[in-house]
């Protein structure tokens, strides 16, 4: 690179890059692969489970996008909250777009540092599955593929020369980073998926080279695939050329249909099938959310995927598959920041209805994963099971599925709805075979539900016969066994414990009736509110059982500790535990004033919570129990003092455009042909992301009475039209192509009536076009990946003057060097720093924006409370032929089409939000006709006290 490019790069973001240091300004530039440590670990596995040092391992893994949350210190905050609900591991993709703006340009520092990511991932104890594609989809721009890759020969996702060089250049930078942190050299990456969902194409060779790429660079944890939607390939997953050590299964049974949450499973039975004798049943991407299709909002996707979905189908998939691998879709969805999605599926926010919303709260979907989370951690013989015979139900309105332990001889029992669309409540009798005994076991199931049960299991020192309540989680804690159970509010539950004598009973809290006959303590009670129940002697440990509702069981946290477990109740999330001598230290949330109870060591009689002291009292169940205060209100600044500036000077027929890209291509990589010559391919002249300016100049012959344009943008996005300065309309742009020949040879015409002009009379065409992003390569199809962005076609028709273009946008050899190519496009503020905080210029009093781009700035300053976590957003009220750039402190946080919706607010993550300090607001409003708006406003997203950390 020349010195007079790197100046060029680099000046006019200097001043943003320093103020950003500590955000995105971490140099790490990928490390050569490191030697085994001895620290290292040995990954094997069998037909059941995946196994470390020989110990079984059940992984329980939820999907998050680093990319998605371009913040460092808010990575440490969602994973800290996937552990806290009891998953094992993080499934990771990594976005080759997202680190290469140009061949041979890779940049792995500030929000694209993966080596830090994944020492979190190690520090905080999460197994990690890798997922670097190179094709991710994930719904992203190019479905993760860089829009570079569209001028390389040769089809993608395949064995092509030319894709084979560039994929190759990708895993050269990405692997030795992933190798480094494997559970074989002490690290957290537990397994290595290759590709994504490929079962739509078959070239077994490709696959092959993949992984032989990955062992050259150093992989040596087990090889994965998510296989999905075509099984032509199935027989060939387990064995042959291309096949992986462990295949998984792509399922999304409740489909996308967000507004249409009612609809049960319309996409099958959401059970993962076995690919292979040899390796565990592995659900490598299960749904966990929904695209929002049809814009119904995400709050309708997380309805869709919500409790009841999570309780059946994820129930049902244990026992009828066995499966002890699990990858969660996903567990935090994020941000479309920038250009970064892809421009058919989604808007800015991909919260994509997960557990963790985009402003990273807790939903209901999160309390439903810690249930379950919490019993697959916590259950040991789940992780070697095979199919036994099930219970018959007295009701054939509910079915029942087994699976049991070889070794313990541990049942488990799936009773469920046979009607997986029924939501009535029935009553039933189980004929139950137990290792224990013949019984018969009273179950009730409500509604569209599902339990797992339990029986023949060593609950620590205690011998569970059976219940018809489900195990959340059992624990040694100061010389007993503590053991939650829980059951809907409302419903009967009954648990019988076998001791070799007698032992003593309390009932501590709730209504609990005792009986003993046989050696078998039996429980029998109505869920609600919490029973507490003491029991001690009869040859066993003591023991403290705690029978709760759904609700009371989530309010419940566990948590490791060097003295050993701690279960908490009452704070809104625990972060990690420590006990040091007689204290207790948790970090923990609060969103409200309340009661906190603690379950800890013998040593343990002191309490602090975010680093104040909480005045504890015991309790008769053994516990610390106190009150801890909430965070304090936060107000924030009204947003005043908006300066304006208009935009599109070139749309001016004296604009000086002699500097830009002249456009003289008559030949194109791309399958769809040009409508007209010269090529006005935007990506055949390097501009890839964002908007695009085109000018045309001809000499009238005097025939001239249209112009006739034709753009591909992306679904919903639209060119605008001047001639000599005159603002002609705009036109959309076209759509994503079929995924099958022949492509559409009219994506987005538009005719624009011209002025009269007389022969000899200078003309400039000038043409704003926006690119909503790339499309995805799904169907390994270059007809569908390869479609161009940008103008297509144009031409005066009846007119045989020549047309001589120009074009100008963020070429993808200047990209940002703190915020990455996906940030801008080619806006002429953008192009010139009117985003940056440190923009000049002449700003003037503010005016309703009019056709083609206005620009808005205003500055405010935050003094949030050091102890709380505030998330904040920008509303926006209005609605209107108008779209807009959101630039918070020059990072482009989100875009605003306020004519489709349905998203009005929009995430500020702290990071790049300075919670203290001053910021920096820039909008770019592009409207498409005279245009009323209102100016955003901030809001509070949540509110929780977190304490000193």
């Amino acid at each position: 690179m020349s010195r007079w490019t790197i100046r060029r790069l680099l000046l006019p973001f200097l001043v943003a890059a320093v103020a950003f240091a500590t955000v995105a300004a971490l140099p790490a530039a990928p490390r050569p692969a490191a030697a085994a440590p001895d620290r290292g670990h040995e990954v094997t596995y069998d037909r059941y489970s995946l196994k470390v040092d020989g110990e079984r391992v059940f992984l329980w893994s939820g999907e998050f996008h680093y990319f998605r949350l371009p913040s460092q210190q808010l990575w440490r905050d969602v994973l800290e909250k996937i552990r806290a609900a009891g998953f094992t591991g993080v499934s990771l993709y990594f976005n080759w777009a997202y680190h290469s703006p140009a061949p041979g340009q890779y940049d792995f520092s500030g929000v694209r540092d993966v080596d830090r990511l994944l020492d979190l991932t190690e520090e905080l104890g999460l197994y990690t599955v890798v997922r670097p594609g190179p094709y991710i989809n994930a719904e992203a721009s190019g479905g993760g593929f860089p829009a570079w890759l569209k001028q390389v020969p040769g089809r993608a996702r395949s064995s092509a020369p030319g894709y084979t060089e560039a994929y190759h250049e990708w895993l050269d930078h990405i692997n030795p980073i992933i190798a480094r942190h494997q559970v074989t050299r002490g690290g957290s990456v537990i397994a290595y998926n290759v590709e994504n969902e490929y079962a739509a194409n078959t070239d077994a060779a490709y696959m092959q080279d993949l992984q032989d790429t990955a062992r050259a660079a150093g992989i040596d944890v087990p090889i994965t695939h998510n296989q999905c939607c075509d099984a032509s390939w199935t027989p060939t997953w387990a064995s042959g050329l291309g096949a992986v050590q462990i295949p998984g299964v792509d399922d999304y049974p409740q489909s996308f249909e967000c507004q249409t949450p009612e609809v049960w499973g319309p996409w099958g039975e959401g059970v993962t099938e076995r690919l292979s004798e040899n390796a565990p049943v592995y659900g490598a991407e299960y749904q966990a959310g929904a695209i929002d299709l049809h814009r119904a909002g995400y709050e309708k996707c997380r309805e869709l995927t919500g409790p009841a979905f999570m309780k059946y189908f994820y129930k049902s998939n244990l026992i009828a598959s066995g499966a002890t691998m699990h990858g969660f879709y996903m567990a935090f969805g994020g941000t479309n920041w920038g250009w970064l999605g892809q421009p058919n599926d989604v808007y800015t926010s991909y919260d994509y209805g997960a557990a963790i919303t985009e402003t990273r709260q807790l939903t209901e979907k999160y309390d439903e994963f810690k249930r379950q989370g919490y019993f697959v951690r916590a259950v040991a013989p789940l992780t070697r099971t095979d199919p036994a015979d099930a219970p018959a139900s007295a009701n054939p309105a509910l079915g029942t599925l087994a699976r049991s332990n070889p070794d313990t001889r541990t049942q488990f029992v799936l009773v469920r709805h046979a009607d997986r669309a029924s939501t009535t409540t029935e009553d039933t009798s189980l004929d139950w075979s137990t290792p224990d005994g013949e019984y018969q076991v009273p179950v009730r199931v409500s509604g569209r539900d599902a339990k797992i049960l339990v029986a023949g299991y060593d609950l620590g020192g205690q011998r569970l016969v059976w219940s018809s309540s489900e195990i959340m989680t059992h624990e040694r804690i100061a010389g007993r066994d503590v053991a939650l159970l829980y059951g809907r509010s409302g419903e009967p539950g009954a648990t019988v414990l076998r001791y070799p004598s007698r032992p003593s009973v309390r009932v501590l809290s709730g209504s609990v009736r005792t009986s003993w006959r046989d050696g078998d303590l039996r429980l029998d009670y109505t869920h609600a509110g919490l029973a507490r129940v003491a029991v001690s002697g009869g040859g066993r440990p003591p023991m403290l059982l705690l029978l709760g509702t759904d609700q009371t069981a989530a309010e419940f946290w566990r948590t490791d500790t060097d003295a050993g477990p701690v279960l908490v109740r009452g704070t809104e999330l625990v972060r990690s535990a420590r006990v040091g001598g007689s204290t207790l230290s948790l970090r923990a949330d609060t969103a409200a004033p309340g009661e906190v109870e603690v379950f800890a060591p013998r040593s343990v009689r002191r309490l602090t919570v975010g680093g104040e002291s909480v005045r504890v009292r015991p309790t008769t169940s053994g516990s610390l129990a106190g009150r801890l205060h909430g965070p304090a209100p936060v107000r924030l600044p009204k947003l005043s003092g908006w300066r304006y500036r208009p935009e599109a000077p070139e749309s001016r027929p004296d604009f000086d455009d002699s500097r830009w890209t002249v456009a003289d291509r008559t030949t194109s990589v791309s399958p769809f042909p040009p409508t007209t010559l010269p090529v006005l391919f935007a990506g055949d002249y390097g501009f890839d992301y964002g908007q695009v300016w085109y000018r045309g100049h001809f000499t009238a012959t005097g025939t001239e009475t249209t112009v006739d344009l034709n753009a591909i943008t992306g679904r919903d996005g639209v060119y605008q039209v001047w001639f000599n300065g005159r603002y002609l309309g705009s036109a959309r742009g076209g759509v994503q192509a079929d995924s099958e020949p022949p492509v559409n040879q009219n994506p987005g015409p538009g005719s624009f009536r011209l002025p009269a002009l007389a022969p000899g009379e200078r003309g400039v065409i000038s043409v704003l076009v926006e690119n909503l992003g790339h499309n995805d390569d799904w169907t390994a199809d270059d007809n569908r990946f390869k479609q161009p962005r940008g103008l297509v076609g144009a031409s005066l028709p009846g007119s045989t003057a020549t047309v001589r273009w120009r074009l100008q946008g963020a070429h993808r050899e200047r990209a940002d060097p703190v915020r990455g190519p996906l940030n801008t496009g080619g806006l002429y503020g953008e192009r010139h720093g009117w985003h940056l905080p440190e923009a000049g210029g002449s700003w003037a009093a503010p005016r309703p924006p009019g056709p083609g781009v206005s620009w808005y700035r205003t500055d405010f300053r935050l003094d949030l409370p050091r102890d709380q976590d505030v998330p904040l957003g920008l509303r926006f009220d209005g609605t209107g032929p108008y779209r807009v750039q959101i630039y918070l402190n020059g990072w482009q946080v989100g875009r605003h089409t306020a004519d489709l919706g349905p998203q009005r607010e929009f995430v500020l993550p702290a990071g790049l939000l300075r919670e203290r300090g001053a910021n920096t607001l820039a909008l770019a409003v592009t409207a498409l006709d005279e245009a009323a708006w209102s100016p955003p406003r901030l809001v509070v997203q949540a509110n929780h006290w977190t304490g000193r950390r």
